[in-house]
């Protein structure tokens, strides 16, 4: 009896650039409909007077507003459309649903807390300078720190039910970096890179609902692809 010889596993980078290809035209549409807000934004003055009202908004709901529009955004809608798809219709219970929203509306007021102190910190001017230090900041030091341990984190302890013996082990390996997180990274960096170089040349009380919008799109992007594998 002979042992069968098993393929090495996948390269981290590999697997990140191959679903980096995979997001590639949704994405693209993605930055497309970015850009076009932030043209419009600055170029249609009915468009800057129409916005004024969800900033007014913004700062009167405080952290709140944070909260409901990221859960709305991120949880919500995208959850909705996995409901509504036969083949992913079981992927979240009723309860895995409702923690799923929550964990998004807090993730909304930790992306609006950061914004803001980058805005206290950095600038909050359009120069090229203190956009591409947010950028940096952002893509490669509270993502990868941060932002990105969290979201992996968080959907394995609702999709595993609420056990952290579950997913406890995975975290403690010590090529959880490498294998888990570091070909997510590389994949989301195709969608998020250029869309926060949109999001910091919006005015701070507009960044986050900017991120909501790029964040509705990315997470009903990857529920479609997540529905396309379920039923391949």
């Amino acid at each position: 009896m002979t042992t069968p010889v098993l393929p090495p596993p996948e390269a981290p980078w590999r697997a990140g650039l191959r679903s980096a290809r995979a997001n590639f035209i949704p994405g693209l549409f993605l930055q497309i409909f970015a850009v076009s807000l932030v043209v419009t934004y600055f170029q249609v003055p009915a468009v800057q007077e129409a916005l004024v009202g969800l900033t007014d908004l913004r700062a009167h709901l405080g952290f709140s507003y944070s909260f409901l529009s990221t859960a709305l955004f991120g949880g919500l809608l995208p959850l909705l459309y996995l409901w509504t798809i036969p083949a992913t219709r079981l992927r979240f219970s009723l309860l895995q649903g409702v923690v799923l929203v929550g964990f998004w509306g807090l993730r909304g007021i930790e992306v609006d807390l950061f914004y803001r102190i980058l805005a206290a910190t950095v600038g909050e001017g359009r120069e090229i300078g203190t956009v591409v230090n947010k950028v940096l900041l952002d893509q490669f030091v509270y993502c990868p720190l941060l932002a990105m341990p969290i979201t992996w984190i968080g959907y394995r302890w609702i999709e595993y039910g609420f056990r952290w013996s579950a997913v406890w082990p995975q975290v403690r390996r010590r090529d959880w970096f490498m294998q888990d997180l570091l070909p997510l990274m590389i994949a989301n960096f195709g969608v998020w890179l250029p869309a926060v170089v949109l999001i910091y040349l919006l005015p701070t009380p507009l960044q986050l609902p900017m991120q909501n919008l790029v964040l509705c799109f990315f997470t009903l992007m990857v529920a479609h692809l997540s529905k396309k594998r379920a039923e391949g």
